[in-house]
């Protein structure tokens, strides 16, 4: 039986056939609720995280008239573990998605079926990334299987680089497609918000955008307001151009939702939080450009590594006239604590076994009581987990070696503080082998 968001007692509520789903504590609104998701984007590539070189006019509006998290960090640092921690609100160690090749499980309840099972017109638009199947099974976890009403987009990570695809599923079926693929998904998005304007159903868009995965192509003439701007080590292949042009149509695909919102009169019902799955990659399918970019300034690391600029990410959200303009959380945020926050704002009290938790208070300047937060990446070669207790950061890498850094005074991770601080180092050791103990079976077989 899939596992349930809310259990009353010793019982857990079903509603709909969907596991999840239960009558609120309270009563509550039924607000709408966005999330709008960029792929290997960095904390540097935004212009309210300083960055000059291009333009980000309506993020930077919405950091201004919402709120800017300043230590938001995801749950892992490549695309299938960071989507499942943002879906479930549980850690990879326990949602069974610890690899990028890990299909979800189905029993995992997404945000989606939570909300489906409440009345939630549910979308998603963009990409979705399954991974093998597990058990022997042939068939793969389809987001319609998991809470979504509408799908269009990419499936297979094999193909969700694709800028111009030739073809893309749509529902259950894959159709021809033409043109940029973000594009394509926010075009969708606004027909569903439409819709949704029209049935003043509640919803939840889920936009799961490719803007800086791999693939460095932009739109021509996206490219051509950008072209000549850098150096290039081929200007007759301009990647450099063509990354600051990724950035910059992404600020615009924002800028549609936010503006389509507020045209169909759904801003001051919608709660949306823009971020990124994890940091920026300077490997070889990003060709240099967020290296040359210098994306993640100016944190140490890039995907794949648990280094400040591997799981710290841009991060802002904005509900007119509920969230407070111009607040910066200053306090670590988790990519888990998304489906706890959005789920508390519905009025669904989490289940205790959710890893994240509801921060509105934090969101909207209140107190924000210190916790440990925990991350992880043992494949494809590397061996790393890592420990944050408010302005401490434990790092293990192979072999055992543990680095111990103050965030808020060295933000670049260059000052390993163990040695004044070996108790803490004790501590948090501790910790993190309390919570490897914790791993279900699912999350590391079949696939080791």
């Amino acid at each position: 039986m899939a596992r349930g968001w809310v259990c009353l007692g010793l019982t857990c509520l079903l509603a709909g056939g969907v596991a999840g789903a239960a009558e609120p504590t309270q009563a509550a609104a039924s607000p709408n609720l966005v999330v709008i998701l960029a792929d290997d984007v960095g904390w540097g590539d935004f212009g309210f995280n300083g960055r000059s070189t291009w333009q980000t006019p309506r993020l930077d509006e919405l950091a201004r008239r919402g709120v800017r998290f300043d230590r938001f960090y995801t749950g892992g640092v490549v695309c299938a573990p960071s989507r499942a921690v943002l879906l479930t609100g549980r850690y990879t160690i326990h949602n069974g998605v610890s690899r990028n090749d890990a299909d979800l499980p189905a029993a995992e309840t997404t945000l989606a079926e939570t909300l489906h099972a409440r009345g939630y017109a549910t979308a998603l638009f963009g990409k979705w990334h399954h991974g093998r199947p597990r058990g022997g099974s042939t068939t793969y976890v389809h987001p319609m299987d998991q809470g979504f009403d509408e799908f269009y987009g990419f499936t297979d990570a094999r193909h969700a680089w694709e800028k111009f695809p030739k073809e893309l599923w749509d529902g259950r079926a894959v159709v021809p497609a033409t043109g940029y693929a973000d594009d394509l998904f926010v075009e969708r998005a606004q027909r569903f918000l439409e819709q949704r304007q029209a049935d003043q159903r509640p919803f939840f868009l889920y936009l799961p955008l490719i803007s800086g995965h791999f693939h460095i192509e932009a739109p021509a003439d996206e490219l051509e307001r950008q072209r000549g701007r850098f150096a290039e080590v081929d200007e007759a292949v301009p990647r450099n151009a063509a990354y600051a042009a990724i950035i910059e149509r992404f600020d615009r695909h924002v800028s549609q939702v936010v503006d389509t919102l507020a045209r169909l009169g759904l801003a001051e019902s919608t709660l949306l939080i823009v971020t990124s799955d994890h940091g920026a990659s300077f490997e070889a399918g990003n060709q240099g450009a967020s290296a040359f970019h210098d994306s993640n300034r100016p944190f140490r690391g890039q995907k794949r590594t648990l280094w400040e600029g591997g799981i710290r990410v841009p991060t802002v959200a904005c509900w007119p006239g509920t969230l407070p303009a111009g607040l910066v959380v200053r306090t670590p945020q988790h990519m888990a604590d998304v489906v706890p926050t959005f789920l508390g704002r519905v009025g669904v009290e989490p289940s205790a076994d959710l890893d994240g938790r509801d921060q509105w208070s934090a969101w909207t300047g209140g107190a924000d009581p210190e916790r440990t937060l925990f991350w992880e990446w043992r494949s494809e070669g590397f061996d790393q987990v890592a420990a944050m207790r408010g302005d401490w950061k434990l790092v293990i890498t192979r072999g055992g070696r543990s680095e111990l850094f103050h965030i808020p005074s060295d933000p670049q991770e260059r000052i390993d503080r163990r040695a004044e601080r070996l108790d803490l180092v004790g501590q948090l050791e501790h910790e993190i082998q309390a919570w490897l103990a914790t791993e279900v079976e699912a999350s590391r077989d079949p696939l080791k």
